[in-house]
């Protein structure tokens, strides 16, 4: 019958359920990420790659201490994919990559992915920038810099700094690995 093209294994009813629901995939997305920092932070290959408590409350004296750690980073990531806002960390971060970059062919054609992707009107990860800023960083494309993203990533880094980091120190995320390592914590 109809059956035999089928693959044999079951479909994945989880996914088909999470989809449903994305308030619910919301929740999960934040559950299976606490799993998987439990996971990266129980154990440690050595012990300065380890979370600690006192680290983790560092990420809310600022939004460049929150960078600067590696798990700080994934961490504030997830959350803002949780909420569909990662735009914002996404453009910031590329335009970290961009300015390594040494070859001028290569940041020519970088110049022009970033500017389609994150800049341009109506692009797949639009940020929020101005008319005029848009307008400039369109024509310094043409023949890029390591600095033609710099205003864009400015207004990006104050936007975050404004409205999802303090957002993101609220969150039952953030919340609950403070809980989770506070309470490691006490255990010893």
């Amino acid at each position: 019958g109809l059956n035999t093209t089928m693959p044999t294994e079951p479909p994945d009813t989880q996914l088909f359920i999470m989809d449903r629901d994305d308030r619910q995939r919301n929740k999960n997305i934040g559950k299976n990420f606490m799993c998987r920092l439990q996971c990266m932070f129980s154990h440690p290959s050595s012990s300065e790659s380890r979370l600690s408590l006192e680290d983790t409350q560092q990420w809310s004296q600022s939004l460049e201490r929150l960078l600067e750690s590696k798990y700080g980073l994934a961490t504030f990531r997830n959350f803002l994919k949780s909420e569909y806002s990662d735009e914002n960390i996404e453009f910031w971060l590329t335009c970290e990559d961009y300015k390594k970059i040494k070859s001028s062919f290569r940041m020519s054609s970088r110049a022009k992915k970033i500017y389609e992707q994150f800049i341009k009107a109506e692009s797949p990860k639009e940020i929020n920038i101005d008319y005029h800023t848009r307008e400039q960083i369109k024509r310094n494309v043409k023949t890029p810099t390591m600095h033609c993203f710099d205003d864009a990533q400015k207004i990006v880094y104050g936007l975050m700094e404004r409205d999802s980091y303090p957002r993101f120190l609220r969150s039952d995320i953030y919340r609950t690995l403070l809980e989770n390592l506070a309470a490691d914590a006490t255990k010893g």
